[in-house]
């Protein structure tokens, strides 16, 4: 039988709401979450790992790169298959791609967690605990990264995000849809995911600015974080990539300081490209230096930023690695 690592560390998988406070909060312990899932001893020996007993928002880079190490370390094991991770829904995305991009194996590592705490009715933990054991214990999620199992769908970290704060199917991937389904405990794929870019953690950089823009604004947020002391900005410009005429000045002052300036899509779906020509259009900010993003959300490329400038501080390196995908591996 195989044996699989459950990593817990926390979410809601793991609340039930308190009756002074009425509201949910941490309360299950390990053992508790996983005795829910009926027949579990059929599917795998489970060993447990406990992390913490985090909720979503909680989750911060520094736990991520101790998350990563831990995980390493367990997926390194010969005798473990692979790793399943509870996790609190509202990151939970950040969490998958920085493992995806941190964590080099061919071995399935699979986030899930829970849409609704053990205290309502149609508890969602158990199901997706067990899809998650399923997908790790199929022979075809070797060498898919790491993946994400919520309501019978396998998505990849790299393509998946929270689409509603409320609804199972919360979790999507926008442009291609998911990998795969979970039916009746086997996993069918029906497509394979792009390839993986591997960024090894030693470090990180945290200071890392994510910028929305939203119509008429200026340079001021641009000039707060560059006075801070950020090391990176993020923007999630307008369509293809186009910004209001009055943030260019800030963006290039960012960019002559040195300062890695990442370029994305406020847009849910589709990829940035330098299209249009006029004052604060994607060709201007381009030829001034500004990173294109691809697809990435704003807060996947802050995650992505934040580990390639723990591996690199030269701007044509950290270019490199969003736009030529150098350090590619299948």
């Amino acid at each position: 039988m195989k044996k699989v690592a459950i990593v817990f560390t926390g979410g809601t998988i793991s609340m039930k709401v308190d009756e002074r406070l009425k509201a949910a909060i941490p309360a299950l312990e390990d053992e508790e979450i996983v005795a829910t899932v009926t027949g579990i001893e059929k599917m795998a020996e489970i060993k447990l790992f406990h992390f913490g007993a985090y909720p979503g928002p909680h989750m911060t880079p520094s736990l991520m790169v101790k998350l990563s190490k831990l995980v390493q370390n367990i997926i390194s094991r010969e005798d473990i298959e692979g790793v399943v991770i509870t996790h609190g829904t509202d990151c939970l995305e950040e969490t998958a791609y920085f493992l995806d991009l941190s964590i080099k194996t061919d071995k399935p590592i699979v986030l899930t967690g829970s849409m609704r705490n053990s205290s309502e009715l149609g508890y969602d933990g158990p199901a997706n605990l067990s899809a998650s054991i399923c997908t790790i214990c199929s022979e075809e999620s070797k060498g898919k990264g790491v993946l994400v199992v919520m309501n019978n769908q396998v998505n990849a970290a790299d393509e998946v995000t929270k689409t509603h704060t409320l609804s199972l199917d919360t979790f999507q991937s926008m442009d291609f849809g998911p990998l795969g389904i979970v039916d009746q405990d086997k996993v069918i794929y029906y497509r394979d995911r792009k390839s993986r870019t591997i960024i090894p953690v030693s470090e990180i950089e945290p200071k890392i600015a994510l910028i929305k823009t939203a119509v008429g604004m200026d340079s001021d947020y641009m000039d707060y974080v560059l006075d801070r002391g950020y090391k990176g900005i993020v923007i999630e410009a307008m369509g293809r990539g186009n910004v209001p005429p009055a943030m260019v000045e800030g963006i290039e002052r960012a960019i002559k300081s040195g300062i890695p300036v990442v370029l994305v899509s406020r847009c849910p779906k589709g990829r940035v490209l330098d299209t249009y020509g006029y004052e604060g259009g994607g060709r201007g900010l381009r030829e001034m230096g500004i990173i294109l993003g691809d697809n990435l959300s704003g807060q996947k490329a802050r995650i992505k930023l934040m580990l390639v400038l723990g591996m690199t501080q030269e701007i044509e390196r950290v270019q490199q690695v969003f736009e030529h995908d150098l350090y590619t591996k299948k």
